[in-house]
């Protein structure tokens, strides 16, 4: 099936999903479809998840979430498109494939812009978070509601060929990366080549050749099982782009006010709670890593890194000039 009948497809069912009458209640019941590319267990899953059992207790039945992990209904792009559609309520996607839809936030998508993830995190925490997820919601032509944030942690490279400690030894290198100009040039401009593949190829493309390789944090890596192709890891943190949770404003718009702020509430205390999982997550997956033979290199100088993505600033980033200042001000 092309993924454009599988789209309107999508759209057809999940137009179903505002009203279930439930005789013995009386009451419509709602049931929001999410969907997430990582499997179950995973810290933006099992949030989502969690979120939903409060949104279920909450309304004693009248809302609730039936969760869709694993890239059931397609990569990001897809959600992204299901969502507007309003056949996907709520999807969880990297701000790498939001960039494109909300230009806005592709402040974040430049390479080093944080110092490290606790500042990361208490820059969407604070107003620029509030700010840009306001953003994404007046945007209209997005078609989304920008609920909240999630960590992802930091990018970094891996590949099944060498260890990589300084800018010679990513030349060559096909490494995977988001869909993204920004992102294709950030590893231009560090050497290696950046090849644009959807998130469900990686696993394959490693193993047969296409790329030699990826970036991404180190729960993806376990999670959707790449330390089995790629020996490789070097915790080179060039990119720390959060995630965002967003709502189909569709779907959004047959909500009542109640239920609107209801999930609001809800999905603030989902970034907290995610968090938590984030970290134990990135723990276990370091631990299974080491056990699995990974070589984890940390022993790099970042500075050629940052200094070498001076072009990929130079192209992108003057429009953003005022937020850069703001985001370096937060300590």
């Amino acid at each position: 099936m092309k993924r454009r009948d599988f789209i309107k497809l999508s759209a057809g069912f999940g137009a179903a999903f505002v009203i279930q009458q439930s005789p013995a209640q009386a009451q419509t019941k709602t049931v929001l479809k999410a969907a997430d590319v990582h499997p179950s267990g995973y810290p933006t899953v099992e949030a989502m998840v969690r979120m939903g059992k409060k949104l279920e207790a909450a309304t004693n039945g009248r809302l609730s979430i039936q969760m869709f992990p694993s890239m059931q209904l397609g990569g990001e792009k897809e959600m992204i498109e299901q969502a507007q559609l309003g056949a996907l309520q709520i999807a969880r996607i990297s701000v790498g494939a939001v960039g494109p839809v909300v230009d806005d936030v592709n402040v974040f998508n430049l390479p080093f812009v944080f110092r490290n993830s606790r500042q990361m995190e208490k820059v969407i925490d604070g107003e620029i978070g509030d700010e840009l997820l306001a953003k994404i919601s007046a945007n209209d032509k997005a078609g989304l509601i920008g609920l909240c944030w999630m960590n992802a942690g930091s990018r970094n490279i891996y590949n099944n060929k060498r260890p990589v400690r300084t800018l010679a030894d990513l030349k060559g290198l096909k490494i995977r990366m988001i869909g993204n100009p920004r992102f294709v040039d950030t590893m231009n401009a560090l050497g290696g080549n950046g090849v644009a593949l959807g998130f469900d190829q990686v696993f394959s493309s490693m193993q047969t050749g296409v790329v030699d390789g990826a970036e991404n944090n180190s729960p993806s890596f376990v999670a959707q099982n790449h330390y089995q192709v790629a020996k490789y890891f070097t915790m080179t943190e060039h990119l720390i782009i959060p995630e965002i949770v967003v709502f189909s404003r569709v779907s959004w718009q047959k909500l009542s006010p109640d239920d609107q702020a209801l999930i609001k509430k809800f999905s603030k205390e989902m970034q907290a709670e995610q968090r938590v999982l984030w970290y134990e997550a990135e723990n276990a997956a370091i631990a299974k890593m080491k056990a699995a033979g990974t070589e984890i290199i940390t022993d790099i100088d970042k500075k050629p890194f940052q200094d070498a993505v001076k072009p990929v600033w130079d192209k992108y980033g003057a429009k953003y000039a005022a937020m850069i200042k703001r985001i370096e001000a937060v300590q």
